[in-house]
């Protein structure tokens, strides 16, 4: 998934939210199990403190005494973590549990941090070896005694903390897990709900290959009129290219008629004057000839939906060509896969093939062969080779790029324009390929023509 694709935006993003909202949803309900741990806390060491004053009074001497033991068996074992103590608020001896041993709570104004509700002061402090301690302190005035009493209770803070850190371990794992479970959730929704634009990819593709014409299948609702204005723009463009192509044909038409015309009034005056008239004639129709048929490969170069199977085209060339050299025995092999298609139009195919195929049967001692390789890429699209090879003579390295120009032959006993490597390195050039010669094992010419191939 790139950092730039649509998915990896809906994913990063709901992602982003989805910790946040489970981050925030975990310390909240952390923070309402800490102060439920801590008031249920508070409530025990209440009811005990008010059980401490109810067994607490005051004897004839004078003295506080205690009626009773509480039930907490914990207020009997030394350094247990559970303390009470009755301190009177002056220079007098105060009673505390067993458990403190030989300390004392420290209840100095405004020790720790807590609560106080209704004369009932609550707070942190530290007791015996430094124990964490929850203190519930009340401060009354007990009959007949003429000192306030500090009545407190103290419990083990670490159950809190022991109990909250049970409860937050819980948490931390079921968000984790749910916050797993969100995410997979989130890459099965974009996966699912983005699938339409992947039919739309692969439906282009096939278009692009030349497998069909438009797009076809149901899509959602959203993605509908995309498809529809695609479907419009491509009939849109073969519209374009078919009166391209009739204009084309008019004018070769219209200028070809007047070219016919000035040759055939040229031909009935002898002198300079005719001679001359007929051969710019002449050169006028090449020239038109050529720049009209630049003109159709660079308006369907590019066109959409058009796929030439290459087998057949070479099948056909091999046969025409072998009927014509005939005389001179020469044999054409043709070696192509049958699934190797040309993505541009067949006579396209057709011109650059039979140029090269014509080339070599012109200089071959006996025998040319064609070979189709597939699977070449370059400029990082598919592209298939197609290798032309004779058993000539063959052409010296320092020739290759003179024969490539227009117009160029090298030998004036062969028959032909000169015309004919040039048109097919132009075609080569407007499909994005190439033509390169090299020298073939069998010691003549190999030329090596990519040409764009259409997707399996």
């Amino acid at each position: 998934m790139r950092s730039d694709s649509l998915a990896f935006r809906l994913v990063a993003g709901a992602a982003l939210w989805s910790v946040v909202a489970l981050v925030a949803g975990g310390l909240i309900l952390s923070a309402i199990f800490r102060n439920s741990v801590e008031r249920s806390f508070d409530g025990r060491l209440d009811v005990l403190l008010d059980s401490l004053i109810a067994t607490t009074e005051v004897d004839d001497a004078g003295n506080i005494v205690r009626l009773r033991d509480l039930s907490e068996t914990r207020f009997d074992l030394v350094y247990s973590g559970w303390y009470w103590q009755v301190s009177p608020l002056a220079e007098r001896p105060a009673l505390r549990s067993r458990s403190l041993f030989d300390q004392t709570l420290d209840l100095a104004p405004g020790r720790g941090a807590g609560r106080n509700d209704y004369g009932l002061k609550v707070f942190d402090v530290a007791g015996p070896e430094n124990q964490p301690l929850r203190v519930a302190e009340r401060r009354v005035t007990l009959p007949d005694y003429d000192i306030r009493v500090s009545f407190a209770v103290a419990g083990d803070r670490g159950e809190i903390n022991a109990e909250i850190q049970g409860f937050n371990t819980w948490l931390f794992a079921a968000m984790a897990a749910m916050g797993a479970g969100l995410l997979i959730a989130l890459l099965i929704q974009v996966r699912f709900g983005l699938q339409p634009l992947e039919r739309v990819r692969l439906a282009l593709a096939q278009i692009r290959s030349g497998r069909a014409t438009r797009l076809e299948g149901q899509f959602p609702q959203e993605i509908e009129p995309l498809a529809d204005e695609l479907n419009r723009l491509l009939e849109g463009n073969r519209e374009v290219l078919e009166r391209a192509r009739t204009h084309v044909g008019n004018l070769a038409h219209a200028l070809k008629t007047p070219l016919s015309v000035l040759t055939n009034e040229a031909r009935t005056h002898d002198g300079p004057l005719g001679e001359t008239v007929t051969r710019m004639a002449a050169q006028m129709r090449e020239q038109i000839d050529h720049h009209l048929a630049r003109a159709r490969m660079a308006a369907s170069a590019n066109v959409l939906g058009v796929n030439t199977p290459v087998a057949p085209v070479l099948a056909r060339i091999a046969r025409a060509l072998e009927r014509i050299y005939a005389e001179r025995g020469i044999g054409i092999a043709v070696d192509c896969p049958a699934t190797t298609g040309f993505r541009g139009e067949a006579q396209d195919l057709e011109e650059v093939a039979g140029n090269l195929v014509d080339n070599a049967c012109k200089w071959a001692a006996a025998r040319v062969t064609l070979t189709v390789t597939p699977g070449v890429m370059h400029n990082e699209r598919p592209f298939f080779l197609l290798a032309v090879e004779d058993d000539g003579p063959g052409l010296p390295e320092e020739a290759r790029q003179t024969v490539l120009k227009r117009g160029t032959r090298l030998d004036e006993t062969k028959p032909g324009s000169g015309l004919g490597l040039s048109i097919v390195t132009e075609i080569a050039e407007l499909y994005g390929g190439e033509l390169r010669l090299e020298t073939s094992e069998t010691g003549g010419l190999r030329a090596e023509l990519l040409l764009p191939a259409s997707a399996d």
